[in-house]
């Protein structure tokens, strides 16, 4: 039977967090388009069980099951809980420098503790001036621990900080590739934020800088045309029918097949 926690490299104690960063940075190395030809058979079946070992302990049912039958953890359990480790997390939690918040930030987010870690990511956002997370860790640390936090940053529609989260990682990713099969991950989850859940969870400001940000990013023009659009009905809701004239008039050269609300029709007429 195989090991599953092996294969991904993670202890039979990871959270789904862990579990996932591992099966990213795995499959980056083992994906056939990257190992070459020349052991493409047996890179092909490292691969294969790379994804069936990310199918099985990223389900909940399933891992549980996996554990019973391959009693691991049970067996790893018993050995941590007669460590005398030292406790890391307490140590974090009782400074207050930014290095320590931003480090129990990410702490928290692989241990299991997501809401913390995103309570505190919003508490340093608001409160701290120039707050950055990527200042702390090695650009490939952030990057990864970054998406994961703008994962549950949208799970708990926190939308306009995920947009933020996400612009850093997409501009670092555009500089020097790292994610690279995974990226359209990436660009998938922001443009879903974008597209479908920004406009009405955040004011009108926010939410406008947010679609201005957008198109520095690379996303393709019937994005950016959809990005333009709710910006051009966000300003005529906020009486700028002139910026939102120009936003429409930008939006429909970028997709002439694109739907324009009624409401919104008649600054066709006048342009």
């Amino acid at each position: 039977m195989e090991d599953y926690y092996r294969i991904l490299g993670v202890q039979p104690t990871a959270s789904a967090a862990e579990i996932k960063r591992a099966y990213r940075k795995k499959a980056k190395l083992l994906h056939p388009d990257v190992a070459g030809s020349d052991n493409s058979v047996e890179a092909e079946e490292q691969f294969r069980l790379l994804q069936k070992a990310y199918e099985i302990l990223s389900d909940m049912h399933q891992r549980s099951m996996f554990d019973e039958s391959f009693a691991v953890h049970s067996r790893y359990e018993a050995g941590r809980r007669s460590e005398n480790t030292f406790n890391y997390r307490a140590w974090l939690a009782a400074r207050t420098d930014e290095e320590s918040r931003c480090k129990l930030i990410f702490f928290d987010l692989m241990h299991d503790r997501e809401d913390d870690a995103v309570v505190l990511f919003k508490k340093m956002n608001t409160e701290v001036a120039g707050f950055s997370l990527s200042h702390w860790f090695t650009r490939e640390d952030f990057m990864d621990y970054g998406f994961i936090l703008s994962e549950e940053l949208v799970l708990r529609a926190e939308y306009y900080d995920a947009i933020l989260l996400l612009e850093q990682i997409i501009k670092m990713e555009r500089s020097y590739a790292y994610f690279k099969h995974f990226f359209p991950e990436v660009m998938s989850l922001a443009r879903d934020v974008l597209r479908r859940q920004l406009a009405g969870s955040v004011p009108d400001e926010l939410a406008l800088d947010a679609w201005e940000r957008a198109l520095e990013l690379g996303f393709e023009k019937k994005d950016e045309a959809c990005f333009l659009l709710k910006m051009a009905e966000t300003y005529d809701r906020m009486g700028d029918s002139r910026t939102a004239r120009i936003c429409l008039q930008e939006a429909v050269r970028l997709d002439r097949s694109m739907h324009v609300p009624r409401a919104l029709k008649g600054m066709l007429t006048a342009l």
